[in-house]
């Protein structure tokens, strides 16, 4: 039975203002490391503090942030980023002030992925937010920024429905999320914090309490250039690589054999992929060097030091096995961003707290718990000693697809459902 605050703030809810922020929100194209994900963040600000909310909006100092030694790392090159933190209820720092710590934060990161070719869009345009059939397509609507919507949408039905908030509640935009999770990490750094985190990433109807990690590898495989027509005299980087390859299924298998019992749902808990190989500077020239980058999957509770050690040792023996690499082994390195594994701690109330208000908000069944196999900020607000879970609308499927979209009855499900488990957390 919901109570009577309950019924007044989903009543609240206003379904139309949430498909027009979205619209707006997928329309600005934010993509990772351009000027826009910075306009984005002030759009936030301007939006919630028109709820009422208390806005940090501050431009972080980025000389400082990635000098840090534990920067979680960069795909791309910023010369400005800014944090987004809003507050409703208590003092409004959101860092632990007179007001108390916020019982619980909404986070959702506004960056984007690019685009890639404009050819494979339906519609050729991206960023059209197109509605049809009751689904918003385009870059960002599922990944996740229809999550963003709907956070919006659910403070903006308590702030209508004039709740009176026991505990501060806390909403945290962030930018940088796909490259590495800067904006997490400097948004923690200033002193944000609270009891508990919802991050609102698409998880197809289920709520999400653990993310496996993630690395990106570079590989470089050495060979000996001569002429093609002798190419005997030679070695080919490219031939050499296919030793490694055969290593890195050896290992993918390996690391796959006794998955966590959160990630048994999938087919691969720990994926290892290729996903980029260059060689060589002219056809009649055997190559003298191939530079493989991938992503490695980093298992559930496992130390990052601990995965890189063990993909470095595989490549080691595979070297050792080989007559050409055991004197001209690979080079291993790691660029980008590092994504460790996070786990929401076992028994946490926040589990069974948002599977209660995903119901009391609609779902049809009580939403099944699973482990994501993709890393995510959930990692660092549980290394901060945040209770961190994922629940949001969409299918990570789509996520980064040219046929990304979610379903609108999702958003406005989410809307509900954030409603009330910050009224079960806050008020």
């Amino acid at each position: 039975m919901l109570s009577e605050v309950e019924r007044d703030v989903l009543a609240a809810v206003d379904d139309a203002r949430i498909v027009a922020d979205l619209r707006e929100l997928v329309q600005i194209p934010s993509v990772d490391g351009t000027a826009v994900e910075n306009e984005i963040q002030g759009w936030v600000a301007e939006r919630l503090r028109g709820l009422g909310m208390d806005v940090d909006h501050w431009q972080f100092d980025l000389p400082v942030i990635t000098g840090d030694p534990d920067f979680p790392g960069s795909e791309v090159d910023r010369a400005e980023a800014w944090g987004c933190v809003g507050v409703l209820g208590g003092s409004g720092s959101g860092r632990g002030g007179p007001g108390g710590v916020p019982g619980l934060i909404f986070n959702g990161h506004v960056d984007v992925v690019p685009v890639g070719d404009l050819a494979l869009w339906p519609d050729g345009d991206p960023f059209s937010a197109r509605v049809s059939d009751g689904i918003m397509w385009g870059r960002g609507t599922c990944d996740m920024k229809g999550g963003v919507a709907a956070i919006i949408g659910a403070v903006a039905a308590l702030s209508s429905a004039g709740v009176s908030l026991r505990k501060p509640l806390a909403v945290h935009t962030v930018i940088g999320e796909e490259d590495g999770g800067l904006g997490a990490f400097g948004t923690l750094k200033r002193g944000h914090t609270g009891e508990a985190c919802l991050i609102a990433e698409p998880t197809a109807g289920g709520v999400i309490p653990a993310n496996a990690g993630s690395l990106t590898f570079r590989v470089e495989v050495p060979g000996l250039a001569t002429h093609g027509s002798t190419r005997t005299r030679g070695v080919s980087a490219i031939e050499k690589f296919a030793v490694i390859q055969q290593a890195l299924v050896r290992l993918e298998v390996e690391r796959n054999r006794d998955p966590h019992p959160l990630l048994k749902h999938l087919d691969l808990a720990n994926p290892l992929s290729v996903g980029t190989i260059q060689a060589g500077d002219w056809a009649s020239t055997v190559p003298d060097l191939l530079v493989a980058e991938g992503r490695y999957g980093v298992r559930l509770g496992e130390p990052v030091a601990d995965a890189r050690r063990a993909f470095e040792q595989a490549l080691a023996e595979a070297c050792a096995a080989d007559d050409w690499l055991r004197e001209h082994p690979v080079k291993v390195s790691w660029p980008g961003g590092v994504f460790a594994s996070g786990l929401l701690p076992e028994g946490d109330p926040l589990l069974d707290d948002t599977l209660q208000a995903a119901t009391a908000a609609g779902a049809a069944e009580v939403p099944e718990v699973k482990g994501g196999p993709y890393g995510s900020d959930l990692r660092q607000y549980a290394a901060a000693g945040i209770p961190t879970l994922q629940y949001g609308p969409g299918d990570v499927r789509y996520a980064h697809a040219t046929d990304e979209h979610v379903p609108l009855a999702e958003v406005l499900h989410c809307a509900r459902a954030y409603a009330l488990l910050a009224l079960q957390r806050c008020a």
